[in-house]
């Protein structure tokens, strides 16, 4: 069965379970700890060197984030940084444009959770979801979450919201699920747009207690922050997560 057929409008009015949305935010927001729990910190942009590598896994365990994001290129480096802290390594996939070979991202995320990667982020592949051919979206998908699961990794999938329609939005969200997802991802931070709260409410309501939510993309301060758990996010990534953490911490 393809993943068109199996998966059907009506199954996006099915009760998935609730999320408590407000009491998360309320609970994340009560300290610096708690929300840098939530927090990926990140370094994805392409110019990043070894020591801005070394300082963001620094950060990463002084501060206790949910883990330290990087490219493959510095899975290895970090990945001896965070051994022996509680720290995950995070790295993503397919990334920015989710346009790779589905072998190339599998082989790929074989060699990252080898490297040390206890998290992977994936971009679905967006030209083949926008043409509708759902069903190599769902073997991209499940293709990658397979390898992630069997090394104990989890996978998150990136929709680049900002390039979606909001029925796109809706399928892609519905057949990441199904496909084995741990969390819905809004965006790179690389397209033309970044995380909304109204995007992070629609993945949020499709995922229900399904899977987690990663807001991702233009999150720079406490506000920002605030709108995205508040909208249903259970996972912020940033690159300002230091800066966030002062904010709360001032107020």
């Amino acid at each position: 069965m393809t993943a068109s057929a199996s998966i059907l409008p009506t199954d996006l009015e099915f009760d998935h379970g609730s999320w408590d949305a407000a009491g998360f935010a309320a609970q994340t927001l009560a300290s610096p700890q708690a929300l840098a729990a939530v927090i990926d910190h990140t370094l994805l942009k392409p110019e990043a060197t070894r020591q801005q590598v070394e300082a963001l896994c620094a950060d990463a365990v002084q501060h206790g984030f949910a883990c330290a994001m990087v490219n493959p290129e510095w899975a290895s480096t970090a990945a001896a940084i965070l051994r022996g802290t509680k720290i995950p390594l995070g790295v993503v996939i397919g990334f920015p444009l989710g346009a790779s070979l589905v072998s190339t991202m599998r082989q790929e995320a074989a060699a990252l959770t080898r490297l040390g990667a206890n998290e992977l982020d994936m971009v679905l592949p967006i030209g083949q979801l926008k043409s509708g051919n759902h069903q190599a979206v769902e073997h991209a998908i499940r293709s990658l979450a397979s390898e992630a699961h069997h090394h104990g990794a989890i996978l998150k999938v990136i929709l680049e919201t900002c390039l979606l329609t909001v029925e796109e939005k809706l399928r892609a969200a519905e057949i990441a699920i199904q496909s084995g997802a741990d969390f819905l991802k809004t965006s790179t931070g690389f397209s033309t747009g970044g995380a909304t709260p109204a995007d992070v409410a629609l993945l949020r309501g499709v995922a229900g207690a399904r899977c987690g939510v990663k807001a991702s993309g233009g999150i720079r301060t406490l506000a920002d922050a605030k709108a995205m758990l508040e909208a249903g996010a259970n996972r912020i990534g940033a690159s300002a997560s230091v800066a966030i953490l002062k904010e709360l911490g001032n107020t």
